[in-house]
């Protein structure tokens, strides 16, 4: 995956009486907000059987995706899913919510206490399943995935801790390229530029790299009381393209095996070519420092909604496809993952991009950095949308 934008986070208070409108990019849909809402308790006791199958709404256009409108059934696994994880992922988008979720977000934190059975109930009164496709027939889906490393490093340089990670360089002009990978390497104005910029040093270069890739990280210091732990969050980039490293050794020739630990299996077999490996990809990403709790395995960075990430139930998607906010029924089966579950939209990285897309946020530290290093299988997805009345 590619670097992330990560910002914001505020909680939102809407009555239920209150209409709502959303307008979809590229989409001159209306959407309001039923004039009463059922409760929870009513909602959660209505027989499946007895939920409205009438007509199917019209499908939705997305300027990347078009959704098509199906009956429930159509989504595989749905009562075997453990839906009270994905229910923790909700409410965190909850805090910033788009405006067409806004009114269900209150009903959202009321279902949080109640059974599977009831929750599945009010998922299919309130929201309509609709399958996203591209407008392209035969463009495939894809999943893939990303993690926060958990790195070991210092705050000053040392003979151990050599591999420098920088805040942003005072004066970047935003969204125009800067120095590239080697030339901060090599010309001593980038270098210049940099001093007094870095928040930690890290021993192994590759592992800085897979830190900028994923595009924040946590930092375990040496030698601070109780193992301090810093996150370092994503703060931009030196406006260079990002060239993927595995790419550059497939086309080489050299490996077959372009996943991390096949990455550095050829390192240590090819040590002296170390710099043409990184070289082969000229963007840096830049930091800001964040306090992390080391014990708080289960909250990941902030993604590009504002929010923090889930691990197992947040997913990066492209924008133009699905917006921010939006829970999404996640299909996929392959060698690494079988998964039938909901999910929610809350990032999104320059490599995420197309209909049927998504990049699955594991988790935190070696165990999720390793599904994350060889995951790439067959998706699909369906998008969860509020009912129109």
């Amino acid at each position: 995956m590619a670097p992330w934008s990560r910002k914001g986070d505020n909680a939102v208070k809407i009555r239920l009486q209150r209409s709502i409108v959303g307008t979809l990019a590229a989409c001159a849909q209306l959407l309001a907000a039923p004039d009463s809402v059922a409760q929870p308790k009513d909602i959660g006791q209505i027989p499946s059987a007895q939920i409205s199958a009438s007509a199917q709404p019209a499908p939705i256009t997305q300027p990347k995706s078009r959704w098509l409108p199906v009956p429930w059934s159509e989504l595989p696994g749905l009562h075997d899913d453990p839906l009270f994880e994905a229910w923790n992922a909700w409410l965190k988008s909850c805090e910033k919510p788009q405006t067409v979720f806004a009114q269900v977000c209150s009903e959202v934190r009321r279902m949080s206490i109640t059974s599977r059975d009831e929750q599945i109930n009010w998922l299919k009164t309130r929201l309509q399943a609709y399958r996203v496709e591209a407008h392209v027939a035969d463009e495939a889906g894809l999943l893939t995935a990303y993690f926060e490393p958990v790195l070991q490093g210092s705050r000053t340089a040392t003979p151990e801790f050599k591999v420098p990670l920088y805040r942003p360089p005072a004066g970047q002009a935003p969204n125009k390229p800067w120095f590239s990978r080697k030339d901060i390497d090599n010309l001593p104005e980038a270098r210049a530029a940099l001093q007094g910029r870095e928040i930690a040093w890290v021993a192994d270069p590759i592992d800085a790299l897979v830190l900028h890739i994923q595009g924040s990280g946590r930092i375990q210091l040496a030698a601070t009381p109780g193992a301090q732990q810093i996150r370092l969050a994503y703060a931009g980039t030196n406006g260079q393209p990002y060239k993927s490293v595995g790419r550059w050794l497939l086309d080489q020739g050299e490996i077959s095996d372009a996943t991390w630990p096949g990455i550095k299996a050829w390192v240590v077999q090819n040590p002296l070519r170390l710099q043409e490996l990184l070289w082969a990809n000229p963007r840096v990403v830049f930091f800001r420092e964040e306090a992390v709790n080391a014990a708080d395995t289960q909250t990941g960075p902030r993604g590009a909604q504002g929010v923090s990430l889930t691990p197992g139930r947040s997913i990066a998607v492209d924008p133009g496809s699905i917006p921010y906010g939006t829970p999404v029924w996640l299909s996929s089966a392959g060698p690494q993952l079988s998964l039938n579950k909901l999910v929610i939209a809350q990032d999104t990285g320059s490599a995420i991009t197309g209909a049927v897309r998504a990049d699955y946020f594991a988790g935190i530290g070696a165990e999720a950095g390793e599904l994350a290093g060889r995951l790439k299988q067959p998706l699909k997805l369906w998008v969860l949308w509020p009912k129109t009345p």
